[in-house]
């Protein structure tokens, strides 16, 4: 977990005062609590749940019973923790909230995936919080997806803004070609059968097919016939990914995933 990120979290719940109700009633008292998993899904961020702990007080102990991208059930005690009350109390929120984001995220992710079967490969997107993608994405992966590009340094991704502006499909591969040749992946996303067919014959590495229909999307993978990658993107919600999975696309990129999660309920209480 980065630091600066660690120190941010900090920052809000402590400022330059501290816990003061905590702080007020407990020294030196050393306690044992359990960590319980209140919902059924998967796990994501117990690693940076006991760093958080010992960022406050490097004495806390810890005996962790599961890993992460295991599946937990309600009831299941995930860890111990022995060490001052007012330690732990005051790591309390910040750990559990962010255990609870990305366990969310790895649950919602996995349903995900189970219901592509194996047919199609599901990715996020960048549709993150801002400091925490990196975690994010960890969660998505411990959810049994795969990460799309990591920022706009490390995937080409010609949208349909890049497209208009630049004058179409064509002009916009030719110009990324001229300026970084082979050296990243080329996505491009296209609207109509048209720009799939633009897109197939500039070599583009991945076809992105945006908010078709599922009709329109087995015709263009048909189309492209397994000459590049294709990628099916817009409105996927988790009943409609069985129907796309059909269509035979090989990814399917859902922003659902990191933008839109339900904490994963966890109850940290004494033993």
């Amino acid at each position: 977990m980065k630091t600066d990120l660690l120190k941010a979290a900090f920052q809000e719940d402590f400022s330059d005062i501290g816990d003061i109700t905590g702080e007020a009633i407990f020294s030196e008292e050393i306690e044992s609590f359990k960590l319980i998993s209140k919902d059924i899904g998967i796990l994501c961020g117990i690693k940076e749940f006991v760093e958080v702990m010992k960022s406050v007080d490097d004495s806390i102990i810890f005996n962790v019973f599961f890993k992460d991208s295991q599946k937990i059930n309600k009831g299941d005690l995930i860890a111990e923790i022995s060490g001052k009350v007012s330690s732990i109390l005051k790591a309390e929120r910040t750990a559990l909230n962010i255990l609870s984001h990305l366990s969310g995220i790895a649950t919602k992710t996995n349903k995900f995936v189970v219901a592509a079967n194996g047919r199609s490969t599901i990715l996020d997107t960048r549709k993150t919080l801002p400091g925490l993608r990196e975690l994010q994405k960890y969660a998505v992966r411990c959810g049994g997806a795969q990460n799309h590009r990591m920022g706009l340094y490390d995937m080409v991704m010609i949208k349909d803004n890049h497209i208009d502006a630049a004058g179409g499909i064509v002009k916009a591969v030719n110009k990324i070609r001229n300026k970084w040749g082979t050296r990243f992946q080329i996505e491009v996303e296209t609207r109509n059968l048209d720009e799939v067919q633009q897109a197939i014959d500039c070599k583009s590495d991945r076809v992105m097919l945006d908010n078709m229909d599922d009709q329109m999307m087995s015709q263009a993978v048909e189309l492209i016939a397994g000459r590049c990658e294709t990628e099916a993107s817009g409105n996927m919600s988790l009943e409609r990914i069985p129907e796309v999975a059909e269509t035979g696309v090989n990814f399917i990129s859902v922003g659902e995933l990191t933008h839109t999660v339900k904490a994963f309920d966890f109850s940290l209480r004494k033993k």
